[in-house]
């Protein structure tokens, strides 16, 4: 028997009859138990076309035998029986029933992703889901709901953006703060300096890294005023960057030193309510790279380059990094339309 979480909402209609008509199927569904169910919380859309009207959000908890994809097949069934028509993505619906948890499972598939690939930073699946799932882990990012809803209240609303030399994190930094009137933090870059270091790493990586680290702790100091006046911040890179940049140019017991320097800045450090990470291939990172021109950059090649991007990556599947929304070789306009949805959703309130 598996433990599972059920997102609903519904905008259209008679909302609470909709949904209380689907709580009321999935409790006379066989081989499913419901166990419980939180309060409806009104939310306005997130994402999808202007003009829409607000949601009824709610989850529930049941105990099933049934694998994911068959669960799935009957949450759909339900759908379609109250009057669901699939249509445009973060449309206006009837109804909206999502998988979010299955136990412990973790599955990615071209029909079902669980956990839910967006939940933990959504605000509106988590206000209910804590309501009857607080302690429910999210196995992706080994968090509970209940930590995973916290995480959003606590400390200033602020996104980083990660991905590799040439991912675009800048240019997406840049145009989700104007979409969404926040503070900019950016890296200024010293090109002269990197120019001397891609030339000789092995000369220039210690002091380099070791700037790095210091200029991007300075501008995410939990004591900076900058960071009480409750307004939204994004900047262009992500702390935990540096520990998969030193990995790659530093010399073993170089790395050791960083990482313990690393330690003692991060806890001093504003840490990201959401951290997005743009996931794109060594060669076309290497591809935009070589577009762009600068010549500090012609020593790079495709084997650094394709380190650096796979190690921050895997930096952002750590235990205590928290929601990270991954876009794979997304298109600036994917990339930003994703970002500003993920923005809404983590700081609308119920109303």
């Amino acid at each position: 028997m598996s433990i599972c979480l059920i997102g609903l909402g519904a905008n259209l209609g008679d909302r609470v009859r909709t949904l209380q008509a689907a709580v009321d199927l999935l409790a006379h569904e066989g081989s499913v138990r419901l166990l419980a169910k939180s309060r409806w919380h009104e939310t306005l859309p997130v994402g999808g076309p202007p003009g829409q009207p607000p949601y009824l959000n709610g989850a529930a908890t049941l105990e099933t035998t049934l694998t994911p994809e068959t669960l799935l097949e009957r949450l759909q069934t339900i759908e379609r029986a109250l009057g669901r028509a699939r249509g445009r993505r973060w449309g206006p619906r009837t109804i909206d029933l999502d998988l979010l948890l299955h136990g412990e499972e973790v599955l990615d598939s071209p029909r079902l992703t669980v956990p839910h690939p967006r939940m933990a930073w959504r605000r509106f699946v988590l206000a209910p889901a804590a309501e009857v799932a607080a302690s429910m882990v999210h196995p992706t990012t080994s968090w509970t709901i209940g930590r995973l809803l916290a995480h959003l209240d606590a400390g200033p609303d602020y996104v980083a953006i990660a991905g590799g030399i040439g991912a675009g994190k800048t240019s997406l930094a840049r145009r989700l703060a104007r979409a969404c009137r926040a503070r900019l933090v950016a890296e200024r870059l010293d090109l002269r300096g990197l120019g001397a270091f891609y030339a000789d790493p092995s000369s220039h990586a210690w002091a380099t890294e070791l700037q790095f680290l210091s200029q991007r702790a300075g501008w995410l100091a939990g004591d900076d005023a900058a960071w009480s006046d409750g307004a939204l911040a994004v900047s262009d890179f992500w702390l935990d960057q540096s520990r998969a940049f030193a990995r790659v140019w530093l010399r073993p017991e170089q790395f050791e030193a960083f990482e313990a320097r690393f330690e003692q800045v991060r806890g001093g450090s504003v840490r990201p309510k959401l951290t997005i990470l743009l996931d794109v291939s060594a060669e076309r990172l290497l591809a935009r790279i070589r577009r762009r021109g600068r010549p500090q950059e012609r020593p790079l090649d495709e084997a650094r380059v394709g380190q650096i991007a796979q190690g921050i990556a895997e930096a952002t599947r750590g235990p205590d990094v928290g929601p990270v929304l991954r876009l794979t070789d997304p298109t600036p306009r994917e990339a930003l339309r994703e970002a500003t949805a993920a923005v809404a959703a983590m700081t609308a309130r119920s109303r």
